[in-house]
């Protein structure tokens, strides 16, 4: 990989500013893509913004940025758009900075103000490699800025028209995606949450590792319209089958319960009773496993509230240290308890129903 350091001034990357919303943000004569498709929205606040402009003024240096170049010869940036577009913007007057107590944009400066400004050069890094050896590099140099997401790198490399496409899903505040399931998901759909959860369900179902499998196989494809399409299946499926939202629902791996049991005839009138009884069970102690017990009936789900230390010494005195299975004595940190009446059938975590097993038996009476 090749890379070489540049001092470029601003009047140059200012050159042929435009901002067009979903189309992208260029710069550098229309030769720089200031916001590429795996960088986010620009986030600086308006003390980050400015403070940006300050440092400039001043003559301070700024950090340094990275661009990545193609082979046609025309630019990326790979780390330093929220200072770009900050610098762009100010010098499009799209907004001012506090000097001498007043606002001043950068059309209200004197002509050598703006010239100090034009002529500031920017410490800029450019490479030249293969995709692997450019995101290798990327991850290296996001250490130590405000760090992307793990789906933010994995958008470095599989940019196209497909990833362009599936952002306008998942990825802008207010998407489809947020509009039909943000009850359903967690994190933010700007900072790529949705659009990972729903490549980690999908590249499941074809039986794929890695959210890059799938991404790699799409990655020319002209439009997402298989990935929107099992998104609005999985919560489709969702909503019929529990119709009744809980806030415990919210970020559950549906996906995954949709590829393994969406084909089921499920009861919702029967699961809505059985999620009431569950949710007043004190010996449940984790109400979002409920869920998926209702369809593979695995109690390590629901996290069956666990005998205290107490009531497993005062059995284990009762017992005289003597397993009740294979009639063998045993100091109480090689014992485990175990439910009399098993969870299942009724039987709640209290000092009647707690016996002592040896470890070995109470793993084979678990394991029948």
């Amino acid at each position: 990989m090749k890379i070489e350091l540049c001092e470029i001034p601003i009047r140059d990357i200012t050159h042929g500013y435009e901002d067009s919303a979903e189309e992208g943000v260029a710069g550098y004569g229309g030769k720089l893509n200031i916001r590429p498709a795996f960088q986010r929205e620009f986030i600086y606040k308006d003390k980050q913004r400015d403070e940006v402009i300050y440092t400039v003024m001043r003559d301070f240096p700024l950090n340094v940025m990275y661009w990545v170049k193609d082979d046609s010869g025309t630019y990326e940036v790979l780390d330093g758009q929220q200072r770009t577009i900050s610098i762009c913007q100010y010098v499009s007057d799209e907004f001012s900075v506090i000097l001498d107590g007043m606002p001043r944009k950068f059309g209200n400066l004197t002509a050598t103000e703006q010239r100090q400004i034009l002529d500031y050069s920017l410490m800029i890094y450019i490479c030249e490699g293969t995709d692997k050896e450019k995101l290798d590099w990327f991850k290296i140099i996001n250490i130590a800025g405000e760090q992307l997401t793990p789906q933010e790198l994995r958008n470095a490399i599989y940019t196209g028209e497909w990833l362009t496409e599936a952002k306008k899903y998942f990825s802008k505040t207010l998407c489809p995606a947020y509009q039909i399931a943000d009850k359903y998901l967690s994190g933010s759909a700007i900072r790529q949450n949705y659009l990972e959860t729903v490549l980690k369900w999908i590249a499941a179902r074809d039986n794929q590792e890695k959210i890059e499998d799938y991404m790699s196989e799409h990655q020319h494809d002209t439009n997402c319209n298989e990935l929107w399409l099992y998104f609005k299946a999985v919560i489709d499926w969702v909503q019929v089958t529990f119709p009744n939202y809980r806030k415990e629902m919210k970020g559950l791996d549906w996906g995954f319960y949709y590829n393994k049991y969406g084909t089921g005839n499920y009861d919702p009138r029967a699961f809505e009773a059985r999620i009431i009884e569950l949710m007043e069970d004190e010996d449940v102690s984790n109400n979002k496993g409920i869920y998926e017990y209702l369809f593979d009936g695995d109690e390590r789900h629901l996290s069956i509230r666990a005998f205290t230390d107490k009531q497993k010494r005062i059995a284990y005195e009762k017992q005289k240290g003597i397993c009740v299975h294979c009639k063998k004595q045993f100091e109480l940190k090689e014992m485990e308890a175990d439910h009399i009446t098993p969870w299942h059938s009724g039987g709640k975590t209290i000092q009647e129903n707690c016996q002592m097993l040896c470890k070995d038996c109470n793993r084979r009476k678990s394991g029948k």
